[in-house]
């Protein structure tokens, strides 16, 4: 879990120097990195996240996060990347 909070501190970090397609792009990043990790550790490690299954996770996150990079890159930046 630290490390996709300390990816999405990088994308507020994109965010906040007006970087917002970056960081929409990071964002994205973040949340299919926590697909991937989910789906890699074992549910004995999970803590909270137990409580749901690990296929409604994993689905859940790819589809959202799958959602966000499509929405950065198919927005124009109109001159701001």
């Amino acid at each position: 879990m630290s490390l996709v909070v300390a990816v999405l501190v990088v994308a507020v970090v994109f965010v906040a120097q007006d970087r917002w397609r970056r960081g929409a792009f990071v964002i994205g990043g973040a949340i299919l990195l926590a697909a991937v990790l989910r789906l890699c550790v074992p549910t004995a490690r999970v803590g909270l996240l137990a409580v749901r299954s690990r296929p409604f996770d994993v689905g859940t996150y790819a589809v959202l996060g799958g959602a966000i990079v499509t929405l950065a890159a198919t927005i124009s930046s109109l001159g701001v990347d």
